[in-house]
């Protein structure tokens, strides 16, 4: 997942093809993160070899998502190339503001420009909730064209990463790459009996709970994460 989503940032970058980008799945497990951590190596390689203009990532509320095209009429023509990044994107059943983003990914006259790249997380594969879209197939008069205006929003992303659930040793793994990192002083046996306690009481295994965890030991152990 992370080389992908490398791979595309750096292709882009460098002012070559690259897709739009929806990283989806399950919560916690870094989609946001990943998106971040991308953009700032891109950037450190590009400017440890001093080649072409900073990448730059702007991030778009959802709530904004109506006023995209104005934002895209602001950075066309611009010499510096951006990733608009837009976190928990998802709709509602009574919002279309998911047309807007249809035109700006693929469909306007205009198009998206060359020196703008979408990248989204989000819960749901399709953007939209399932109940949503069995509504649309019960109520139209061609169920299945009612279906394809919402799903097709997703395949204006070219690419898909899906992020799914962590298992109890991946949750583990997690929990000692941080300790090491951190060089945190606690006994593994404890480590592995308290990280998955604190998984049991939250109710779930993800990188945010074991991230969530080690903070909560590094604050009794007295030590900065830094």
């Amino acid at each position: 997942m992370r080389d992908t989503l490398l791979a595309n940032t750096q292709n882009f970058a460098r002012g070559l093809p690259a897709n739009n980008a929806l990283l989806w799945g399950s919560r916690g497990m870094g989609k946001s993160s990943l998106v971040k951590a991308v953009h700032a190596e891109v950037s450190a390689r590009r400017s440890a070899t001093a080649s072409g203009l900073p990448l730059k990532l702007v991030e778009i509320h959802r709530e904004d998502i109506a006023s995209l095209p104005r934002c895209l009429s602001h950075l066309r023509g611009r010499p510096e190339r951006f990733i608009l990044f837009c976190d928990d994107l998802s709709f509602d059943a009574d919002d279309t503001s998911y047309k807007s983003l249809k035109a700006v990914l693929e469909g306007g006259i205009e198009g998206r420009p060359q020196n703008v790249v979408f990248y989204a997380t989000s819960n749901r594969r399709h953007l939209m909730p399932r109940e949503m879209m069995d509504n649309e197939r019960a109520t139209a008069i061609n169920p299945g064209e009612a279906v394809e205006e919402k799903v097709s929003l997703s395949d204006r992303f070219g690419l898909w990463i899906g992020f799914h659930n962590c298992s109890q040793a991946d949750y583990l793994d997690m929990v000692q790459a941080y300790a090491g990192y951190y060089k945190l002083s606690f006994p593994p046996d404890h480590l592995r009996a308290e990280a998955l306690e604190w998984a049991m009481t939250r109710g779930s295994r993800s990188g945010r709970v074991a991230w969530q965890y080690i903070q909560d030991l590094a604050g009794r152990l007295g030590q900065r994460l830094e």
